[in-house]
């Protein structure tokens, strides 16, 4: 199990608290400092069975500045996203968390945590 965090952010000190609580066996990758590549992104996002624009912060200020909310949210747009998370990772929803099932969630909340768990 990896989960992709923000030290600074609230949910992702909450869900490692969470994890370790229930004693759960996991890496940490600080994704701001370890970027995922495109791969990566589009890996998680298969994983999480979500398009790019459904884990993009649109309200960062990277978001506004690029425009994202103008952006087309279809097919033929998805590599712009993924291109755009990528080069931008501080618009990557947090904490995402991959299950050793292979399938992943985004960690919000104590249930989306312990759903990754149960997996």
């Amino acid at each position: 199990m990896e989960i992709w965090i923000n030290p600074a952010c609230s949910k992702c000190r909450s869900a490692i608290s969470l994890l370790d609580a229930e004693g759960a066996d996991y890496t940490v990758r600080r994704y701001l400092d370890d970027v995922p590549s495109e791969d990566e992104i589009r890996d998680v996002l298969d994983r999480l069975g979500l398009e790019p624009w459904d884990i993009t912060r649109t309200q960062e200020a990277d978001a506004k500045e690029l425009g994202l909310e103008e952006w087309a949210r279809d097919d033929s747009s998805r590599e712009r996203w993924i291109k755009a998370l990528a080069e931008h990772p501080k618009l990557i929803q947090r904490p995402i968390i991959t299950a050793d099932d292979g399938t992943a969630v985004v960690g919000r909340t104590d249930e989306a945590v312990r759903d990754a768990l149960s997996r």
